[in-house]
């Protein structure tokens, strides 16, 4: 990528004020049930990190690994559960953690694999969403920003398994 320059879209500064934001929504919303949140790794692994430290109410935490990318830039379509839950939801609040949500696949498979193993509810969560590329009826319970039909790297986000460890959100210019 040396010949391109990042041009930032969201800034470490406002990634934090937004999470803080998110942080007192739900745990408004969640301050009399059980919550678990269940992270999207491996993406979403820094934004639920920082989102759960803002937490002022008990929650439990779950990684899955799910896959529709690959090392490509589109979804295949096709999600495939790479590890599964670890722990069992049943009976339990699931607040489904996502970096970002474009065409709502993943989001929405893992939405209806959450209720079939027996979650009392569960909604979505996510720091970035694209409406314009939603293959699916969804829509984020709780989002960070919406952005345009962009391509995206940073705050957990890859571009070839880098540049997630970027505290912003970037996507490049070429020069």
């Amino acid at each position: 990528m040396e010949d391109k320059k990042r041009n930032i879209l969201i800034s470490e500064e406002q990634i934090r004020a937004r999470i803080k934001e998110l942080g007192s929504e739900i745990e408004r919303d969640y301050k009399d049930k059980k919550l678990y949140v269940l992270s999207l790794l491996r993406g979403s692994f820094i934004f639920t990190a920082d989102l759960v430290r803002t937490l002022d109410i008990p929650v439990k935490i779950g990684f899955m690994t799910t896959s529709s990318y690959g090392h490509g830039e589109e979804t295949s379509g096709n999600v495939t559960v790479v590890n599964d839950l670890p722990d069992d939801i049943t009976g339990l609040d699931v607040l489904v953690v996502d970096d970002i949500v474009d065409s709502g696949i993943t989001m929405k498979f893992v939405i209806d694999y959450a209720k079939s193993k027996g979650a009392a509810t569960v909604k979505s969560c996510s720091l970035l969403d694209k409406p314009e590329r939603r293959a699916v009826d969804l829509v984020p319970d709780y989002c960070g920003f919406q952005i345009p039909d962009v391509f995206v790297v940073g705050y957990g986000l890859n571009y070839g398994d880098y540049y997630r460890n970027v505290p912003y959100i970037f996507n490049w210019e070429k020069i």
